[in-house]
């Protein structure tokens, strides 16, 4: 999944010029209903009980990384709406955007609907 120009910027700074850059204590994934860009910009979905999930990644191993749990949504309220993309973010809301990607399949969210990514689906990688 790519990366955004704020973290690249920040990864780049501290390899090549020491400029320190202290990551995320923690990861939240969050659904968009309009995909994110490179600039850290999209729709992320809002009410009917949705809130960004803690996700927790493997030991990068050959320059990838992947998500150690499940990660379960809220069951939806309202209808969220089709879900295309999503994103991992350093804050519970607000935050800086980190990485995202596109689903290989969009998703309409209606009520009583629930967002599922299993351990392993969602993959950094950094070669």
């Amino acid at each position: 999944m790519p990366k955004t120009t704020y973290l690249a910027n920040n990864v780049l700074n501290l390899a090549l010029r020491n400029v320190p850059f202290t990551p995320p204590s923690t990861v939240y994934v969050a659904l968009y209903t309009i995909a994110p860009d490179i600039g850290g910009s999209g729709t992320e979905v809002s009410g009917g009980n949705y809130s960004r999930q803690l996700a927790t990644f493997t030991v990068p191993v050959n320059g990838q990384s992947s998500n150690t749990a499940d990660i379960l949504f809220p069951v939806a309220s309202a209808t969220w709406g089709t879900i295309v993309a999503f994103a991992l973010l350093d804050n519970i809301s607000g935050g800086h955007m980190l990485y995202f990607g596109n689903l290989s399949s969009p998703k309409l969210i209606l009520v009583d609907d629930q967002v599922k990514f299993s351990a392993g689906q969602l993959i950094c990688v950094e070669v």
